[in-house]
């Protein structure tokens, strides 16, 4: 299953380097998106660390909770690489919409 990029209304670039010094930036920047759908971006990826993958974490229970879309699209080589080295996948951070019943 994926998001049409047409239902999105908010979208996030990821920047170049996930570390320590991009985390304070990130989690504003899912702070002041919180409550809609959201895109992330993850194509220009190089590298990516602990602290941030814990924000990204943390933003999909967020998005989970609030039963908003959450999609990680366009993830570059380097950024599936360094999820799966931190031990998770793209996959896992990402969330759709639950369907009502």
């Amino acid at each position: 299953m994926s998001a049409s990029i047409d239902m999105m209304e908010e979208s996030l670039r990821l920047p170049k380097v996930l570390d320590l010094v991009a985390a304070a930036s990130l989690l504003e920047s899912f702070i002041d998106r919180r409550g809609s759908p959201l895109v992330i971006d993850g194509g220009d990826v190089e590298r990516v660390g602990a602290q941030c993958l814990q924000i990204l974490l943390a933003a999909r229970a967020a998005w989970a909770t609030d039963n908003q879309v959450l999609a990680l699209e366009n993830c570059s080589d380097d950024l599936r690489a360094g999820l799966v080295a931190l031990g998770t996948a793209p996959e896992s951070l990402t969330f759709y919409k639950e369907q009502a019943a």
